[in-house]
């Protein structure tokens, strides 16, 4: 059938845009490489199969990634239809039967008329109307293309992940605010940009020796090959170097005087801000290949961190992603190729979640277009609204890497009486506002 749009890659975000073009009466050509080609990753050429953990995390609406769950059911996405109707024991947590969920999206992506399957691999950007969503493992031919389309330097293949801590987590009564030297910026100003967690000698010893004895995490196959570079050498590779590798590097002290002591600590771990809004903050030169529950434990015997909540833990993998809050509008257009959207985890969203939610608004924003209506962004007080304002703006292009949904990545909490809420109580509210924010969405 001759198409309006064409989605190229079949995986959660792809098959979520395209049965958002489909529903809205947009014919569709969903190309989809598995069947012709296999992946080092994939096991089956099923749409949107879930190739680690058959979990989509929690379901509870207080948790940011149930709350985007919801936000899902409620504007009819595919992908959770599919789960609800296969989930499986987990506890609170929406879990699935891996092969009958997959089946099911295949074959409703099959049976809709407005769809055409395809099994193809595309090497080149279209020149029409089309959805990119081919997601980490983007074939060559087509990343070189998207990198010629968008310059070679803003296409990363691999993955360092430094952790990111949430604001109101850190201990400021130990930790303080300053830049090393305390060099001005380009205007004069004087910068304390940089959140600062002091160690003594003892400290410093115990904790280089808890990187050295701490559980790594194994490469995947296709990722074992994949080298190591200065840039994004993991914390606990530059430890096994020398006790002192990481004094003259990631946790050098000098030019920090600490205010309660007049002097330098023996070490520091530096903080620096992740998104524009103040609420995450990343752990500098951090990326690891620990274990999660590694990091955790190993990172909270930080001065200052005692109590941190992760919004994303550290991890060192091949991926392709794009630099996506200096390409990418608010609509999720390529700036320079305004035809070309961009869905899933090639964004620089991390999840099955967040690649089909992305994946819902690419396809719900292009059919908007071919329709000539005007459809503004979800509000960002919504998980959705939220997720996509951070890779489309809110992250800082320069460092920017994947992420989970979270409430760091929401506006913060007026809260006119004062006071820290409790953890629930944060949740809770953040839950409420998304969901009064999204029906006022709908409804408009």
């Amino acid at each position: 059938m001759t198409h309006q749009i064409h989605v190229i890659g079949g995986g959660l975000a792809g098959s979520e845009a395209a049965w958002q073009l489909a529903e809205a009466g947009i014919s569709v050509r969903l190309s989809e490489m598995r069947g012709v080609e296999a992946t080092p990753a994939h096991q089956t050429d099923s749409l949107a199969e879930l190739v680690c953990s058959n979990s989509f995390r929690s379901d509870d609406p207080h948790n940011a990634v149930g709350l985007i769950h919801a936000e899902m059911r409620a504007l009819g996405s595919l992908i959770m239809r599919t789960a609800d109707a296969h989930r499986v024991p987990a506890g609170s947590a929406l879990a699935v039967d891996r092969d009958g969920y997959a089946e099911a999206v295949t074959d409703a992506i099959a049976r809709h008329p407005n769809i055409e399957l395809v099994r193809e691999r595309v090497d080149a950007l279209p020149e029409g109307p089309a959805i990119v969503a081919t997601g980490p493992l983007t074939a060559e031919a087509l990343a070189g293309s998207i990198g010629a389309a968008t310059g070679a330097d803003a296409l990363a293949f691999f993955d360092a992940i430094a952790p990111i801590v949430h604001h109101h987590s850190i201990d400021m009564d130990v930790a303080w605010m300053a830049s090393r030297w305390d060099k001005p910026d380009s205007s004069g100003a004087t910068t304390k940009d940089y959140i600062n967690c002091p160690m003594t000698k003892e400290q410093y010893h115990a904790f280089h020796q808890a990187l050295i004895d701490g559980e790594k995490g194994e490469f995947k196959d296709w990722e074992k090959n994949t080298p190591y570079f200065d840039g994004c050498m993991p914390i606990e590779v530059m430890a096994e170097r020398g006790v002192e590798t990481l004094r003259y590097g990631p946790m050098k002290p000098v030019g920090l005087d600490n205010p309660r002591t007049g002097r330098w600590p023996y070490a520091v771990v530096q903080l620096r801000q992740d998104n524009a809004l103040g609420t995450l903050w990343n752990i500098v030169g951090f990326q690891t290949k620990l274990k999660h529950a590694e990091q955790v434990r190993i990172f909270r015997t930080i001065p200052g961190l005692e109590k941190a909540e992760f919004a994303r833990l550290g991890g060192l993998h091949r991926n392709t992603f794009i630099q996506s809050p200096k390409l990418l509008d608010p609509e999720l257009r390529l700036k320079s190729r305004p035809n070309i959207r961009f869905a899933g985890q090639i964004t620089g969203c991390e999840g099955y979640v967040e690649s089909a939610a992305i994946g819902l608004l690419a396809g719900r924003f292009a059919a908007a277009e071919l329709l000539g209506k005007a459809m503004t962004p979800p509000p960002p007080m919504t998980a959705l609204g939220a997720l996509l304002g951070h890779i489309t703006g809110g992250a800082d292009a320069e460092t920017y890497q994947p992420m989970n949904i979270n409430f760091g990545l929401f506006p913060p909490l007026e809260d006119a009486k004062g006071g820290r809420k409790r953890k629930a109580d944060r949740k809770a509210m953040y839950s409420e506002r998304a969901s009064e924010a999204l029906k006022e969405w709908i409804a408009a």
